[in-house]
């Protein structure tokens, strides 16, 4: 096997990035959004009141395990469902993967604001959220893939990384509506009221915010990669079994070097929650507010950082961004041990700070790693391996290593190794910005930046 960058998406037609590009990128983001909002709405309950409501004989940093266990699930099926809407993605079109991972994760979260807790119905409560859980996985899996490649798809050479981060904002978009919501219920509700039917709002809103997304994408155009891929006969009629017979090695480095990501995010995001509102008594609202406040500024600085790796490739920022965690993780978990508003302020912005600098151009790197008639299963497979092996297991690690007394510094040296696996897998990937015309005579095929094509041995 050759490790080097596929063909980039295809250049599409003067005028693309128009405004029907950037009704693209607004049904990109808005169904990313609403899905990441799926998704995110669970972590905070977690965090904040499941353990309690459906492991009611554990102890509460045994319940808090168990929470956020039922949340890891949702990453162990987010490989399957990326399996599952690829290989529709690369066999029917992008534009199915839109639509049906939408539902599925919308109909779930809604479900899951309605399981009654372990006082109603016994071990059945845990066992459905579980379930339920999966299925977010699942469509989340799906969605992450069919969004990008809407975008890298369309955009033209020079702006993908620009267009391919609209997606790329969608998580902190999620996250601010999931968190702003349950931000005014906590402040407007008891605490008792609040754990009795409170928390459950956010996931009954997400049907509504669904249909919304639904309604928004429902008139998107295939992408033109797409449809020559049709036009031409040249669809993989197996995508997965194609990847791991051929990309095997580029699969694990695109799912190690997202790793970090997904494991700075739910640190910053669902851990800390738990970790400062628990052992270290900072008031819910306030903690809730902090961590809102760095992911808005994560989602501001997205677009800016990716127009930079445009300019100046998608391997330097990640290689930058995956060092940055490497240098601050160990100061994150300092500034939240001091359980001072701002300073846990400082530290939770300088992470994700940290983390953006990579995450902001992922949308248009992992395409670009991987030929058109494979990508959207290799993209989002190696995107959702990277969230099971950082964002599964990083709240449960995490709260573990948080058990005892003193600052939890083994939760630093977790995540400052995740980073160091991420920088080297980094290191290991090819540069895949795509040449200007100019530079390549005017002639060829829309090829990798960095051509230096180095052999690998698979």
């Amino acid at each position: 096997m050759r490790l080097h960058p596929s063909p980039s998406p295809g250049t599409p037609p003067a005028g693309a990035a128009g405004p029907s590009m950037a009704r693209l990128a607004l049904a990109s983001l808005v169904g990313t959004a609403i899905e990441f909002y799926d998704f995110f709405a669970y972590g905070t309950a977690a965090a904040l009141v499941l353990g309690p409501l459906f492991f009611p004989s554990f102890s509460p940093l045994a319940g808090t395990l168990a929470a956020f266990g039922t949340f890891g699930v949702g990453f162990i099926a987010r490989p399957l469902g990326s399996v599952v809407f690829g290989h529709i993605g690369d066999r029917y079109g992008r534009r199915p993967v839109l639509l049906a991972s939408l539902l599925l994760t919308g109909l779930a979260t809604v479900a899951v604001g309605c399981v009654p807790s372990y006082a109603s119905i016994g071990i059945a409560a845990p066992v459905l959220l579980l379930l339920l859980r999966f299925l977010q996985g699942l469509g989340l899996g799906g969605e992450w893939g069919g969004a990008v490649l809407l975008t890298a798809e369309h955009a033209p050479e020079g702006r993908r990384g620009l267009w391919s981060s609209f997606p790329q904002m969608g998580p902190s978009a999620g996250f601010l509506m999931a968190n702003g919501l349950t931000l005014a219920l906590s402040g407007l509700l008891s605490d008792a009221r609040f754990t009795a039917w409170g928390w459950r709002v956010p996931f009954w809103c997400a049907g509504l915010l669904a249909l919304a997304g639904l309604w928004l994408r429902r008139s998107v155009e295939e992408t033109p990669e797409f449809r020559a891929l049709s036009a031409t006969g040249r669809r993989a009629q197996a995508p997965l079994p194609e990847v791991l017979r051929g990309h095997w090695r580029l699969l694990l480095l695109t799912g190690g070097a997202m790793s970090v990501g997904y494991a700075v995010f739910y640190a910053v995001t669902t851990w800390s929650l738990a970790y400062t509102t628990g052992p270290l008594h900072m008031d819910r609202t306030v903690m809730l507010a902090v961590v809102m406040a760095a992911v808005l500024l994560m989602g501001l600085v997205t677009a800016p950082l990716a127009a930079l790796g445009d300019r100046w490739g998608r391997r330097p920022l990640c290689l930058a961004g995956s060092a940055a965690c490497v240098l601050w993780m160990f100061p994150f978990v300092a500034l939240l041990g001091s359980a001072d508003p701002l300073l846990v302020t400082v530290g939770c912005a300088g992470a994700l700070l940290a983390m953006v600098v990579m995450y902001a151009v992922a949308g248009a790197y992992l395409p670009e790693l991987y030929a058109p008639r494979i990508r959207c299963t290799g993209a989002a497979v190696g995107y959702n391996l990277g969230g099971v092996l950082g964002g599964a297991l990083t709240p449960v690690v995490a709260t573990a290593l948080a058990a005892g007394s003193g600052p939890p510094w083994g939760v630093a040296v977790f995540l400052t190794v995740v980073a160091l696996v991420s920088l080297g897998c980094f290191a290991l990937l090819p540069e895949t910005r795509p040449v200007p015309a100019a530079a390549r005579g005017g002639t060829g095929a829309d090829t990798g930046a960095g051509a230096a094509e180095a052999a690998a041995p698979a």
